[in-house]
């Protein structure tokens, strides 16, 4: 009681302390936040750690719609000390994503990637500079070939060097990462200007370190750095995501400064059109194509683009083997249309509805991606609530494959649900694996 004695002697720190006090009750009571500022409801927050203790930390998209059978499809929830918006099914997100795609553009501060990226590149900016950077990185891909007949021509190429790969195997079990090579190489293709042998040191290097990267940001601690920042000098986690991602830096500084050596307008590669984007704008006051943008613009299609193709690619061949009924109805559809001797092409979709189908189910089925976490660019009225600029609003993807007012059977690998009374393939409004056309995705 002696350690006491100073502090409560003090009339200023008596004072700051019922300060404290009140706003804790204050923060905390969500009776008073939902009737001044109409929050959605949820469930109350404990001090210090909010709703964590509700929340399965590896799998929080699962436990998202728990909550949402109890508090409605618009709830609030607090990850620690920080309050956010969830979004689940399909009306609620396709509304907001839709109808509020101004007020709902904007990320929210995520420490780990705000310490990777500092509010540089395509997917973690916000303002002019995601916009700047959004549409030169579109516009650049499709001028590269995306969408086109070159880029198709070089996927093919590809193929065949995977299945070559595969062969070599002589029937004996291989590992399903084997199927990382192709895709990424596309990718490395275009950011790059030209693919790797699968054997190329820098090559696999890359691999390795986007695999453990991918793993990390998975990872509970890193998690919990996320909600509480100040635990960084406890955690090692996010410390050596960090060097894995400046590892990958390096790898990617080097190809940067062999580009500025071979200026040329016609670029061969996204860091071509980059380099020569920034040289043209070197006289330009405040040019948002500095260094640290352009890296991180790359880095964000490094790690993005290589790591969804290559496990959605895995997990179509695990549930093929798991359903080798779907399989062989595929197996026979493609034999039909695709004459021995000849190449698929992308125009051969229109005639392989079933196989179009158990692509699209596959990506249904994985919820390859939870949610895209995103934060009010102003205050906002939705649904009756008023969400203040710059809350986290956190879209479910997950409640939207899931919804069961939109699927027959959501919780069943079904290429049905893509298919009409007559077989034909349709594309439903609630395939949503990678959020909306008309938001941040590249």
């Amino acid at each position: 009681m002696a350690f006491f004695m100073p502090f409560i002697s003090d009339p200023a720190l008596i004072c700051l302390l019922c300060a404290l006090l009140l706003l804790g009750a204050f923060y905390f009571s969500p009776g008073s936040k939902n009737s001044a500022f109409k929050l959605p409801p949820g469930p109350p927050p404990l001090p210090i750690i909010g709703n964590l203790h509700l929340l399965d930390i590896r799998r929080q998209d699962k436990s998202l719609l728990k909550l949402a059978e109890k508090y409605g499809p618009v709830f609030t929830l607090h990850f620690g000390s920080q309050k956010a918006v969830v979004l689940t099914g399909y009306e609620a997100v396709k509304e907001a994503l839709v109808n509020f795609t101004d007020e709902f553009v904007d990320r929210p501060p995520i420490p780990i990637f705000e310490q990777i990226q500092h509010g540089n590149g395509v997917f973690f900016s916000n303002g002019e500079l995601w916009r700047t950077t959004r549409r030169f990185t579109v516009s650049s891909m499709r001028n590269l070939g995306m969408g086109k007949k070159l880029i198709e021509e070089k996927i093919l190429e590809e193929l065949h060097l995977l299945i070559a790969t595969i062969k070599s195997s002589r029937g004996e079990p291989f590992s399903l990462k084997s199927f990382n090579a192709a895709p990424t190489n596309i990718t490395f293709l275009m950011l790059f200007g030209d693919r790797f042998d699968y054997k190329d040191p820098t090559f696999v290097t890359l691999l390795r370190l986007i695999d453990e990267v991918m793993v990390l940001l998975g990872s509970p601690f890193l998690h919990f750095f996320n909600f509480y920042p100040f635990l960084g000098l406890f955690l090692k986690t996010h410390k050596i995501l960090l060097k894995k991602i400046e590892d990958v830096r390096i790898i990617l500084r080097n190809y940067i400064q062999i580009s500025k050596q071979d200026l040329s307008e016609n670029s061969l590669s996204y860091i071509d059109a980059l380099v020569f984007k920034q040289h043209k704008e070197t006289n330009k006051k405040d040019s948002l194509f500095h260094d640290e943008n352009i890296i991180a613009s790359v880095l964000d299609l490094v790690m993005a683009g290589t790591e969804t193709t290559a496990t959605t690619l895995q997990w179509a061949i695990l549930l093929m083997m798991k359903y080798p009924e779907i399989q062989k109805k595929v197996q026979e559809e493609i034999g039909t249309v695709v004459q021995s001797g000849s190449q698929a092409t992308y125009e051969d979709r229109i005639n392989m509805p079933f196989t179009n189908a158990v692509i699209h189910e596959v990506q249904r089925f994985i919820t390859l991606l939870p949610h895209v976490p995103r934060c009010t660019s102003v205050d906002t009225h939705f649904r009756g609530y008023f969400l203040p600029k710059g809350i986290t609003v956190i879209p479910s993807l997950t409640s939207v494959l899931l919804d069961k007012t939109q699927w027959e059977t959501p919780h069943e690998f079904n290429p049905n649900h893509f298919l009409d009374a007559d077989g034909k393939f349709v594309k439903k409004e609630a395939f949503l694996p990678f959020s909306t056309e008309r938001t941040k995705q590249t």
